[in-house]
């Protein structure tokens, strides 16, 4: 694009973080999906597959999928959650804290060397601009307003 737009900008580079991570998740036959889901697992207590999509912001059949492979993987396993009968929660198998472990230090790894890079005023903006951007549209303050006054 000849002039960039903020959601280009997001685009491109959360393009460019997802296949970094996938490449690094390919030496491990994994993905970086996987690896969000292994950290977004509490390792000792599991988590309630309810959970898990909102936590990671995925839609429930792409979860689906992702839990299915994980498990078919031995990565995690599924029990029935003690305190809600009807629900499961989700735990990690040994494999899938090794993983786990592995997706961790793959993660604190690009975010020490951002911030070698990067100054902490610079970073407290970034996250204050995310915010703000994610309000925007969670709380639906973006195309509401243009609709409402083109009426």
């Amino acid at each position: 694009m000849r002039e960039k737009t903020i959601d280009y900008c997001l685009r491109a580079t959360w393009q460019a973080v997802t296949k970094m991570y996938n490449e690094q998740a390919a030496k491990f036959d994994t993905t970086m999906a996987t690896g969000f889901a292994l950290l977004s697992i509490d390792p000792e207590e599991g988590t309630p597959s309810t959970a898990l999509g909102p936590r990671m912001g995925m839609e429930a059949t792409s979860l689906s999928r992702t839990l299915k492979s994980m498990e078919e993987r031995g990565l995690i396993e599924r029990k029935p959650n003690p305190d809600d009968g009807r629900g499961v929660l989700i735990h990690l198998t040994e494999d899938g804290i090794e993983k786990r472990e592995y997706s961790k230090d793959r993660v604190l790894i690009f975010n020490e060397a951002v911030r070698e890079k990067v100054s902490q005023e610079q970073i407290d903006n970034f996250y204050e601009v995310i915010e703000i951007i994610n309000d925007l549209i969670q709380n639906k303050k973006i195309y509401n307003q243009v609709e409402t006054s083109i009426k």
